[in-house]
């Protein structure tokens, strides 16, 4: 089942991303969209190989 990406994870991820930057003044929307862009990634990602990651095998 695909869960879509909530608002909390991307100001989350957005966060984590811009403090890891430095704290830069004035780049909160570019925070934002590197955070929403990554975080649907991972979800394609996770979509097309579900148990790639997960170390399960369809028996």
């Amino acid at each position: 089942m695909d869960l879509p990406i909530t608002e909390e994870q991307i100001r989350t991820l957005a966060f984590y991303l811009w403090e890891k930057d430095g704290s830069p003044d004035g780049r909160s929307e570019e925070y934002w969209e590197k955070a929403r862009q990554q975080l649907a990634a991972e979800d394609s990602t996770a979509t097309a190989t579900p148990n790639a990651d997960r170390g399960q095998t369809d028996k």
